[in-house]
């Protein structure tokens, strides 16, 4: 049976317990093929441009229309566009540039808690200090049915386009 962790941990416009490291703090460890190229497989994912996508004329439109005067300066949209919103209208973090768009922590969990690699070879002791295994429901806080976005969400579909399992894990890092 797959574990949930740490989901229900922090609901949306809440202050993280656990404070930010950053995407180049985890790009140290999980950007070569050896283990994974998980900082590679996100910046080739739309995550990686989140916040950028809130400034192309489709998504100017969209904010026109809901009465949001600029959607890279809205916490209505920067909440699914950007870490340092992490799920809520209003920053968290200064620590997180809002244009790092979804970057590994808000899937993942603020990492400064968990990032040692003493830490992170225990996954329970990584778990402990605010490592987030996100699951299906942590996708659905964003990409759900009252999103403004226009595409129904297939979870399976989107899963494979983003997993990053570290290599010899049986069955990745999620879902």
């Amino acid at each position: 049976m797959k574990e949930r962790i740490g989901f229900d941990k922090v609901w949306p416009g809440e202050v993280p317990a656990h404070a930010f490291a950053g995407v180049a703090k985890c790009a140290i460890c999980h950007k070569g093929e050896k283990q994974g190229a998980q900082y590679r497989i996100w910046m080739e994912s739309a995550h990686s441009r989140a916040f950028e996508t809130l400034g192309t004329p489709a998504a100017k439109a969209l904010a026109e229309r809901l009465g949001i005067a600029d959607p890279q300066a809205s916490g209505k949209c920067l909440r699914c566009h950007s870490t340092a919103y992490y799920f809520g209208e209003q920053k968290v973090t200064e620590d997180i540039p809002v244009e790092e768009g979804i970057s590994c922590e808000t899937c993942h969990g603020p990492g400064k808690g968990y990032m040692t690699l003493k830490v992170m070879k225990d996954r329970p002791m990584a778990v402990q200090a605010g490592l987030i295994i996100p699951d299906e429901q942590t996708c659905r806080k964003c990409h759900n049915d009252t999103a403004p976005n226009v595409k129904e969400f297939d979870f399976k579909e989107s899963w494979e386009k983003i997993k990053h399992p570290l290599p010899g894990s049986a069955e990745g890092d999620g879902p």
